[in-house]
């Protein structure tokens, strides 16, 4: 039997209909780009600033050793920056490729948007159903295809469903074919 899919089953999206929603919830929408601003902008730069403040003024301010070592707040703020962002880079670098942490937070994004799991879904079945196209016009056209014509299809089958095969999402396979594909747009 052969069912029907909805479009929020497959999500196939008319001319003049729009591919997102817009939500009329202002107040959530609002309250959703004053945190992003606030806890990106803002709550950064205050951090920042606090944190060179209360150490100078608190700490070294108070030291005659540390005093030595940094004789005015813009030398310490110099020095400060001059080291904090590259440690701070590195450990962010750490962060995203190196740690359990980041894993944890996309499975977490992966569990609370599901559009994002439908995207994959969707792509998957997507080249399913063009290996399955390519086989079934391979059958048909077979007779009217030149041989350099068969060659391709041949080698452009071998290759989807050798990609298809092999790779996995805890590997690089996806971004090696991305750059393969630029490489072979620049030649």
């Amino acid at each position: 039997m052969i069912r029907c899919l909805s479009r929020s089953e497959v999500d196939i999206v008319g001319k003049n209909e729009k591919i997102m929603p817009q939500s009329n919830n202002l107040g959530f929408r609002s309250w959703y780009y004053f945190r992003m601003g606030w806890a990106t902008y803002f709550a950064f730069i205050f951090a920042a600033v606090n944190m060179l403040t209360v150490t100078y003024f608190l700490a070294i301010d108070n030291y005659p050793s540390l005093k030595a070592i940094f004789p005015s707040f813009e030398i310490y703020i110099l020095i400060a920056v001059g080291i904090g962002i590259p440690l701070l880079t590195i450990i962010g670098y750490a962060h995203f490729k190196r740690t359990q942490a980041r894993r944890a937070e996309v499975d977490i994004l992966m569990e609370t948007q599901p559009y994002m799991v439908r995207s994959l879904v969707n792509s998957e079945m997507l080249l399913n159903i063009n290996l399955k196209i390519l086989e079934i016009l391979k059958s048909i056209s077979e007779e009217k295809l030149s041989a350099t014509q068969k060659e391709e299809v041949s080698k452009l089958e071998k290759q989807l469903v050798d990609f298809v095969n092999k790779r996995q999402f805890r590997d690089n396979k996806d971004r090696e074919f991305f750059l393969d594909m630029d490489k072979k747009k620049l030649d």
